[in-house]
C-alpha cells in the first residue's frame, strides 16, 4: 500500500465522499457528474467498486 507524505497509508480501493480532489477524480473518470459520485458514495458506501458499480446501475 503507498503511503502519503505523512507516513500514512494510502487506500486506493475506497473514494473519500468528503475529499473534493477524489470526488472530482471520480466524477472524471466515470463521465459523471460530482453530485452523482457524492450520492453513490452515500447510498453504496465507500469502497471504490461498489461506488463504480453502483453509479453504473444509473
Amino acid at each position: 500500500m503507498a503511503s502519503t507524505s505523512r507516513g500514512r497509508a494510502q487506500d486506493r480501493a475506497e473514494v473519500a465522499g468528503g475529499q473534493d480532489h477524489e470526488v472530482r477524480y471520480e466524477a472524471k473518470k466515470e463521465g459523471v457528474s460530482k453530485e452523482t459520485v457524492k450520492k453513490a458514495v452515500k447510498s453504496a458506501g465507500n469502497s471504490r467498486k461498489k461506488v463504480e458499480a453502483d453509479i453504473g446501475r444509473h
